[in-house]
């Protein structure tokens, strides 16, 4: 689906310095001499048709909550309805076939780590299969909010754990912040009254998590798939501990990573540094994996390069709240 001008602008110059403001869709329809009804209309539209995911806040690691990449090893045969069991997990938000014998990748949130064990011991019951615990050690670069025009993200720059965890009692402005904006008018007046404080006081929070790096960003987020950015390469490599954070922060700089970062090895699988590149097809996306690995000089390290094949579930994370649907919708799930 070909998005028209305002459509691509509308989820593109967004992605980052949404207006913290009262009135955020009547600015932003300023810009491109839409009214704010206009706006929401476009915005309900492109919910509907899959390509927005939400409009809220992407927080930094470590601001808060738990989360952790997990994987399994599932027969052939059984992968449907493994993957269906793992995707009703509230818990899980993605869910993910990739090319490896460990083919079942998923992303597992919760308020806690010890939320987050319960939900991965409840799926080896419920599968009879063990889950790899992939727990992330250090981030070096993790945006996926990147120019739609192009093939690839062309960003760089490195990623940070926030510098402090949210209080107890940011936590409910912290749910909403995850969950999405309502479409309306005025949605900081609609959180504002939900959590019976001023709306002032609701956007000066969100300002001073953006300022002090609790949130990576506030904004549209998309679905990349729906976009045309089919093509979605992991690359996975056993580096030297001594290594590890010289070859991380030298990926972080290589324009079209998206996703660059240490996690723990795990028995049988050794690897310890990953990166993700987001592209339209699979020969651009292998070209900048190639790149990646030049520039970083990781050519002498034992690697594996895993494609998604299928999409079993993408919803946003929900590591302070109840795991609910967004207050644009429930979040929809393709295989």
């Amino acid at each position: 689906m070909a998005l028209s001008p305002p459509d691509l602008s509308l989820l593109n110059a967004w992605q980052r310095d949404f207006p913290l403001v009262r009135t955020p869709f009547a600015q932003i329809g300023t810009s491109l001499s839409l009214t704010a009804a206009e706006v929401l209309e476009r915005y309900h539209s492109l919910h509907a048709a899959g390509m927005l995911s939400r409009i809220g806040a992407v927080f930094a690691p470590g601001a808060g909550g738990a989360s952790l990449l997990a994987a399994m090893a599932v027969p052939p045969a059984r992968l449907e309805a493994v993957a269906a069991c793992v995707s009703a997990h509230p818990g899980v938000n993605h869910n993910y076939e990739r090319e490896h014998e460990v083919n079942l990748w998923f992303v597992a949130t919760g308020r806690d780590a010890a939320s987050v064990e319960r939900l991965l011991r409840a799926i080896e019951t419920d599968t009879g299969l063990p889950v790899l615990r992939l727990p992330m050690l250090r981030p070096y670069r993790i945006d996926t909010g990147f120019d739609l025009r192009g093939a690839q993200s062309q960003g760089s720059g490195a990623t940070h754990w926030a510098h402090s965890s949210l209080q107890a009692q940011d936590e409910p402005l912290a749910a909403l912040a995850e969950r999405g904006l309502p479409l309306v008018e005025q949605p900081f007046d609609a959180w504002a009254a939900e959590l019976a404080m001023p709306a002032e006081a609701v956007l000066g929070r969100l300002a001073q998590w953006l300022a002090t790096g609790t949130l990576s960003r506030f904004g549209v987020v998309v679905r990349h798939h729906e976009l045309g950015f089919c093509a979605n390469a992991m690359t996975v490599f056993d580096v030297p501990d001594g290594s590890v954070d010289a070859c991380g922060e030298a990926l972080a700089q290589i324009p079209g990573i998206t996703l660059a970062y240490q996690r723990a090895r795990a028995p049988g699988w050794p690897y310890n540094l990953y990166c993700m590149v987001h592209g339209r097809d699979r020969d651009s996306v292998r070209a900048t994996v190639d790149a990646a690995i030049a520039r970083a000089g990781l050519h002498d390290r034992p690697r594996a390069t895993l494609f998604s094949l299928r999409r079993f579930k993408q919803t946003g994370a929900r590591r302070f709240g109840h795991h609910g649907p967004t207050h644009m919708g429930a979040a929809h799930a393709h295989a």
